[in-house]
């Protein structure tokens, strides 16, 4: 029989897999107060979250049967602190530990409950997610003031700003249950397009951002349901609270305001770069002010180097008047300028400089692709044309994670969880040795089977499973796919393999038209593009999850991670067109970017892609902290 969790006392209890913790950091971990949590670059926030939920669990602070649920904003973060918390608790204390993305919890609300919304707001039940552009806003914009018959009415609804009419119109407000007042154009058209997405066709089409204003009108009024919410989880997390958006924070307060639940939330003000997806201008001080939260800054900063640091909080500055100054946890690796723009005469002899650069530094200090990134504003495809020959000739394999595959950008496949399920299976059907892979399909397959740990004999069931699972594999499949006809049903037999209704039941987003086969698909084409040209399984697997490679990649989806050396190419004024329109949201970009590096940050710039007259304040602040512009001239 597996051994029971083990209660520990408070007083008793220590960290759980380091050496210790800033007091700050500490004291959020033993509170039992609601916090607001500010965590600047390499502060290791995610590791402050599981920490406190190790605490809270093992000391009985969160009692069973109570639960406990951290809402992060994206999917990789949601797992990555759910894994943390699986390595650090018992397994009976871990599966009291809900880590969701906001999407995806207010979609597992509108799921169980929608049916019971008051029937206009009422979705049918199996409604699409829509994901509209600017053509979709321009184009119900237009339809919207042709249907109207007064010159007047039609001239107020087409003044109204695309831009921001999803913000203002659709969804500034909670949903009220007898439905908008019409007497304003804005007003009149956002429940025009609530009306159209509910009922104009057989089948009601939403984005997320309405779907947390629906999970909060159904929580507004069921009782019961937002009752049953607020005493199963003891406390709830919120993880990069900086991009909450309106509509998230009112669901969280319709919920929890009020009640026992204690609150934590978790960001940091200065990397706030979602405002195009309706994030909250300041949404700590609505937090605080609507929880009495104390406001908690942590200082350290266990990535950067101490005089990255130190550029850093000039930076900060320009962001936060009040930043704290943050203190440095480790050493500088590198006896050079740890900072510096380069300036080149054109982009190919950019490409050239930098691969030779690369590959220089991997020589002299022992370092891999993966402890590099090349992040760029927008448009990677366009710069991928021109470094991927210069980088071929270097022996350094380039990675383009924007490239699209199928229906997604290759990043955000990789985020999957088929994308996930599959390369672990994987790793583990074709490993000699497969330890940590085959603990991680077990839990897998017992979480999709609501297998308990204590359930000894369902899980030594799971485990035959698994083993005759692999033995079939490899005898099927020996080699990796050399065609996409030959991709496709090793994907298949691993979705058979798991469960496809199995998979539609723990993740939402598969159970709403075809964005299961979707991703099946692009799966299979990305694990056959991986595959060609290899004789053996862990090469395929390793090109598949890029652990060879080095990323190319925009700075939003850089956020979360961290690179011995951050090159960022196109400092200028063709790639920050939008700075002289939002430069807070600009600079909160570029700050995001420079604190992705451990050792070493290079800008670099030519003329040939545009000037940077409109970004001269960027230039000035990295000036300021002491970075030094060189004319850099690539060796023929």
């Amino acid at each position: 029989m597996p051994l029971p969790a083990r209660r520990i006392r408070s007083e008793d209890w220590r960290p759980v897999g380091l050496d210790g913790l800033e007091h700050n950091a500490l004291t959020v971990v033993r509170s039992a107060r609601n916090h607001s949590v500010l965590a600047g670059p390499g502060a290791g926030k995610t590791e402050l979250l599981a920490q406190r939920a190790a605490f809270l669990l093992q000391t009985g602070a969160s009692p069973a049967p109570q639960r406990i649920l951290a809402i992060s904003f994206k999917r990789d973060a949601a797992r990555n602190l759910a894994r943390r918390v699986r390595q650090r608790c018992h397994p009976e204390h871990a599966a009291r530990f809900d880590s969701l993305t906001f999407d995806a919890f207010a979609k597992s609300l509108v799921d169980r409950f929608g049916q019971a919304l008051p029937e206009r707001w009422r979705p049918t039940p199996d409604y699409g997610i829509l994901f509209p552009k600017r053509a979709h806003w321009e184009d119900f914009l237009d339809r919207a003031s042709s249907s109207l018959t007064k010159p007047e009415s039609q001239a107020a609804v087409r003044a109204l700003s695309v831009k921001d009419f999803e913000r203002r119109h659709v969804l500034a407000e909670p949903i009220p249950e007898a439905g908008w007042p019409t007497n304003t154009a804005g007003r009149w058209a956002g429940q025009r397009f609530w009306d159209e997405q509910l009922r104009g066709a057989a089948r009601s089409y939403l984005t997320f951002p309405m779907l947390s204003r629906l999970a909060e009108l159904l929580v507004r009024v069921n009782a019961a349901a937002r009752n049953a919410l607020a005493l199963t989880y003891s406390h709830v997390f919120m993880d990069e609270f900086q991009d909450t958006t309106q509509a998230q924070f009112d669901l969280v307060q319709t919920i929890f305001h009020g009640t026992r639940t204690v609150m934590t939330a978790v960001g940091d003000n200065k990397q706030q770069i979602m405002r195009f997806a309706l994030a909250m201008d300041d949404p700590f001080t609505a937090f605080e002010e609507a929880y009495g939260a104390e406001r908690i800054p942590l200082r350290s900063n266990y990535r950067s180097s101490p005089e990255l640091v130190r550029m850093q909080h000039v930076l900060a500055r320009s962001l936060d008047a009040e930043a704290v100054e943050p203190q440095s946890r480790t050493a500088s690796s590198i006896p050079d300028a740890c900072c510096a723009i380069w300036d080149f005469r054109g982009a190919n002899e950019e490409a050239q400089h930098l691969a030779r650069f690369i590959a220089a530094q991997m020589r002299e200090h022992g370092l891999k692709p993966t402890d590099f990134v090349l992040l760029v504003r927008q448009k990677a495809d366009d710069y991928a044309g021109v470094l991927a020959p210069a980088f071929q000739a270097a022996g350094i394999p380039l990675r383009n994670e924007a490239a699209q595959v199928g229906a997604q950008m290759l990043q955000e496949l990789l985020t999957e969880p088929l994308s996930d399920a599959v390369v672990l299976l994987l790793r583990f059907a074709t490993a000699a040795s497969a330890g940590r892979a085959w603990s991680e399909s077990l839990h897998l397959l017992s979480e999709l089977h609501g297998v308990e740990h204590a359930d000894e004999r369902a899980r030594r069931r799971q485990a035959r499973a698994l083993d005759a699972f692999a033995q079939q594999f490899l005898e099927r499949f020996p080699l990796p796919p050399q065609t996409l006809e030959a991709a496709r049903p090793i994907v298949q037999e691993i979705v058979a393999f798991l469960g496809r209704e199995r998979l539609v039941a723990a993740h939402d987003p598969y159970a709403h038209g075809d964005w299961l086969q979707q991703v099946e698909s692009s799966v299979a084409q990305h694990l056959w593009s991986s595959s060609v040209g290899k004789t053996r399984w862990p090469a395929a697997l390793d090109d598949y999850e890029g652990t060879h490679a080095l990323a190319l990649m925009t700075l939003h989806k850089s956020k979360g991670l961290e690179y011995h050396t951050v090159i960022f190419l196109g400092l200028d004024d063709s790639a920050w067109w939008s700075f002289k329109y939002d430069s807070a949201d600009a600079t909160a970009g570029f700050f995001v970017a420079f604190t992705r590096a451990k050792q070493r940050v290079v800008f670099t710039y030519t003329a040939e892609r545009g000037a940077r007259r409109e970004i001269a304040p960027l230039y000035a602040m990295l000036h300021a902290a002491g970075v030094q512009t060189l004319a850099v001239q690539a060796a023929p």
